[in-house]
């Protein structure tokens, strides 16, 4: 299980990179985010095809010797995939929009660490499950922490930059649609599968945002080392990051899992405090102290 918690930080830490990458990019470039979140994808989609293909093989051989047909994913269980898929582009583009316009921590830590809370209120109206108190508090204190990084933030940039704030509140209720939509329409397909369709379905959503906004353009101005930042966050982050995760799903809980996947936005603070010198100061600190606090409890909460 040690072997498998380690595997699962580490891929939150590979996480944490992405969206420090991401602003060396946008400050350094004309790339725009939704382009970067189209590369992303493109970048990842032959990994994860290659993955699909060995764990199929894998299913296969298993079939033959327990002397039984291989289960075939039904045209059905694809439609949850799909959705999965549109849920994906959406977080990508708004996610890294909310970076570009604010900061790499402030952005992930509203983004990630809200839409835990928001699945345990969101399941309440749409699959009848009451919050309890726990739950309810959380709520509070994730909104509170995140009142604390904005007002952190105003005083860091010296304005208030609500379209970023905005822009990573969006990502976190996606990215809470996107976890609610694969814990509760489960089609029992194949990781690697599931991954495969959806940063397909992804990356053909994104395709004509790009073009319609000029993105391409964007993409012809990066010279050789910002195209080596767009392969590595297509590489490391994504295709080592998401391996490594799922490689440490194997032999972790999932409450356990959950929590240390909370690391990510911390790591993300971490980095850009390093890299590109963005400061939360005490309340921004404080406020992300009580928002992965919640995100902890709301995980907790939800997992009995």
């Amino acid at each position: 299980m040690i072997r498998g918690a380690l595997l699962i930080a580490l891929a939150a830490l590979l996480w944490a990179t992405t969206g420090i990458v991401a602003k060396f990019l946008f400050t350094g470039s004309d790339l725009q985010a939704i382009s970067l979140g189209f590369l992303r994808l493109v970048v990842a989609l032959p990994f994860f095809f290659a993955l699909m293909i060995r764990e199929q093989k894998a299913e296969a051989r298993t079939a033959r010797d327990e002397s039984r047909t291989q289960r075939k994913l039904p045209f059905k269980a694809i439609l949850p995939l799909l959705a999965l898929g549109v849920f994906q582009a959406f977080y990508q583009g708004s996610y890294l929009i909310a970076v570009d316009l604010t900061g790499a921590g402030i952005a992930t830590l509203i983004a990630l660490c809200l839409a835990p809370v928001l699945v345990a209120i969101m399941a309440a109206p749409l699959l009848g499950e009451k919050p309890n108190l726990v739950t309810i508090l959380a709520l509070v204190a994730a909104i509170a922490g995140t009142a604390m990084l904005v007002v952190s933030d105003m005083e860091s940039a010296g304005s208030l930059r609500l379209g970023g704030i905005l822009m990573a509140v969006l990502a976190a209720f996606v990215y809470a649609s996107f976890t609610l939509t694969s814990r509760y329409s489960s089609t029992g397909a194949p990781v690697f599968t599931t991954a495969f369709i959806c940063f397909l379905t992804a990356a053909v959503v994104l395709l004509p945002v790009v073009w319609l906004i000029g993105g391409f353009n964007g993409m012809a101005s990066l010279d050789i080392s910002q195209w080596l930042m767009v392969i590595y966050i297509g590489v490391v982050p994504t295709c080592i990051g998401y391996l490594s995760f799922f490689t440490g799903m194997k032999t972790t809980p999932a409450t356990l899992s959950s929590i240390i996947v909370t690391l990510e936005p911390l790591f993300v603070a971490l980095l850009a405090w390093i890299f590109l010198g963005e400061v939360l100061g005490v309340v921004g600190i404080t406020g992300a102290i009580i928002l992965t606090a919640a995100v902890i409890i709301a995980s907790k909460s939800s997992a009995r």
